[in-house]
């Protein structure tokens, strides 16, 4: 509200000067005129004031039908982008029976579908614009144009990197992913970023050019109603017997908390080393999400387990 009042107290401050303006030019032509030797001075000035008013009434007049047709442009686009972003956001929440494909990039389909509209009526209305014919303004588009071109080389790599990522559904806001180093919930898909939240509550903006180009790993994605597997490995000598070690680490992983009972988990050999055998425990997660706490769980009961056994790690 105060930048309302303030925007409107610029606009009156700004109309009173030009009255002032306009007011002090008349006063100027009717002293001018009232004596015989500034008379042609005044008469001038007034007859420059008259043409210079005829002129921009005649050019505003000329501007109508043209403004009128961009109006009507503008309309048309508008209500065409609603109808676009009600079909989408119905098929977002599922109200139109489509494949789950389709569903899941509904999204950025209707930004593209949306900004695409837009520069159709952009590239319509532009011919109706005033002074769109003449040199004056041919010249600048031609300056914004080779701008963007110069400038936006980096901007198109980030966005048409976004439409992969996004058209190829290897995330979805909410998947818990690990992307590089870096291990989190997706919040948002951008079209040239992507942010994710950390388990430390840090939020990492990822450009998606980086995103494309790095091994992506999505925990939830597969974890349909068994969950996600979560493993980790011991290595143990071969004094202990090996079902005695597939023992321990079951125990151990029942009694951590956010491990699923069933699946029940279980232990594969991984490797016959010439002084130690070893060992991954393979268990069902509740929620990905919690992957590190429960994996410092899982290691934490696996050290008491074998340290109730007196087995060395």
């Amino acid at each position: 509200l105060d930048e309302i009042i303030a925007g409107l107290r610029r606009l009156v401050l700004l109309g009173s000067g030009a009255m002032a303006l306009v007011a002090a030019y008349l006063w100027l032509v009717f002293v001018l005129e009232l004596f015989p030797y500034t008379r042609p001075w005044g008469e001038e000035l007034g007859a420059f004031l008259l043409r210079t008013v005829k002129l921009v009434l005649s050019t505003t007049v000329g501007w109508v039908p043209g403004l009128a047709v961009v109006a009507v442009i503008f309309v048309v686009i508008r209500f065409i982008t609603r109808l676009v972003t009600v079909f989408f956001e119905a098929v977002e929440q599922g109200k139109a029976d489509l494949p789950e494909a389709v569903v899941e990039t509904a999204q950025p389909t209707r930004r593209i579908v949306v900004a695409l509209l837009w520069v159709f009526g952009v590239v319509m209305a532009y011919p109706y614009l005033p002074g769109s014919r003449s040199e004056a303004f041919k010249g600048i588009s031609v300056f914004i144009g080779l701008m963007i071109s110069l400038g936006a080389s980096g901007v198109v790599g980030q966005f048409l990197s976004g439409l992969v990522t996004m058209y190829s559904r290897a995330l979805r806001p909410g998947d818990y992913v690990r992307i590089g180093d870096d291990e989190g919930v997706v919040l948002s898909l951008g079209m040239l970023s992507t942010k994710i939240r950390t388990n430390k509550r840090e939020e990492i903006n990822i450009p998606n050019s980086v995103l494309v180009n790095s091994a992506t790993k999505n925990y939830t994605r597969q974890a349909g109603e068994d969950g996600v597997i979560l493993y980790t490995s011991v290595t143990i000598g071969y004094d202990t017997p090996w079902r005695q070690v597939h023992a321990m680490l079951v125990e151990a992983a029942r009694r951590t908390e956010g491990l699923r009972p069933a699946p029940p988990p279980f232990v594969n050999q991984t490797a016959l080393s010439d002084f130690y055998v070893e060992y991954q425990l393979n268990a069902h997660l509740e929620r990905p999400e919690s992957r590190p706490r429960t994996l410092a769980a899982l290691h934490s009961n696996i050290q008491d387990v074998f340290n109730e056994h007196g087995v060395q790690i």
